[in-house]
Order: structure tokens, then C-alpha cells, then sequence
């Protein structure tokens, strides 16, 4: 796990004022380890006793998404989006729709396909979110 001074650093390289707020933030995204909505982040950060509003939390993540340090997807089924930290490492999802679980797929099963996609269309594509939705295993016993 990061300590503080590494999200100072982060922060000063994207010239980003480096804020109580958005340390907090950042610490509570790096623990959860996968991708959390901003309720779910209000909420952990309330029970640390951080003094934060939820529209702050809005704006923090607006912040750090524009500047590419956190990522955000939204999930067909529900209109929330979720954040995770931008590790700079591709990755896709499996979301089960019964328990939320979220899982990462490791790997770009459609590299080839972004290929041919560039080929044909003489696109450079920068990036690409694939997310899988479905029941988990413990969920499907149920």
C-alpha cells in the first residue's frame, strides 16, 4: 500500500494541489482494490471520521478522472458509475449482477480485434473498456 507521500508525489506530477480530501480519497480507492462507487467511498470515508460531503467526494473524483489517475466505467444495469485507482495496467471486469461482486479479467481478450479495428478504419485507438455482466458461482447455488 501507498503511504501519503506517494499520493503527494502522484498529485504534484499531474499539478494537482495536493489536499487532505483527495489523499483520503485515493487511500480508501487503493484499499478497496477494485473499482467503488462515490456513495461506497463517502461512506468508507465517514466511518474513518473524515469530515467530507459527498459532493466533494464528486468533485475530487472529477478531478483525479480528468487528469487519468483514477479510471471510470459505468455498468449497464444501474446508473452508478465506479472508480478504481489508474494503475496503468489493462484490465477488464466481470460483474455479478446479484451481489455487485466485481472481479478483473487480466488480459485483453480482443487485442487482436482493436487491431483490425485500426487497420480498417485507419484509427489510432487510445483505448477500450470491455465489462462482462452475469451471476457469480456462489450466486447461481441461490
Amino acid at each position: 500500500m501507498r503511504e501519503a507521500k506517494g499520493f503527494k508525489e502522484l498529485l504534484k506530477k499531474e499539478n494537482i494541489k495536493n489536499t487532505k480530501h483527495r489523499n483520503s480519497v485515493l487511500e480508501v480507492m487503493e484499499i478497496t482494490g477494485q473499482p467503488i462507487t462515490v456513495e461506497e467511498i463517502y461512506l468508507k470515508l465517514q466511518e474513518k471520521g473524515v469530515s467530507i460531503s459527498l459532493s466533494t467526494v464528486y468533485r475530487v473524483l472529477e478531478v483525479l478522472w480528468n487528469k487519468d489517475i483514477v479510471l471510470k466505467m459505468s455498468f449497464a444495469d444501474n446508473n452508478k458509475s465506479l472508480y478504481e485507482i489508474n494503475n496503468k495496467k489493462h484490465r477488464h471486469h466481470v460483474l455479478c449482477l446479484k451481489c455487485r461482486k466485481i472481479l478483473p479479467v487480466e488480459g485483453c481478450p480482443i487485442g487482436e480485434y482493436v487491431k483490425a479495428i485500426e487497420q480498417k478504419f485507419q484509427f489510432i485507438i487510445s483505448g477500450h473498456n470491455l465489462e462482462f455482466y452475469g451471476v457469480c458461482s456462489a450466486c447461481q447455488d441461490h
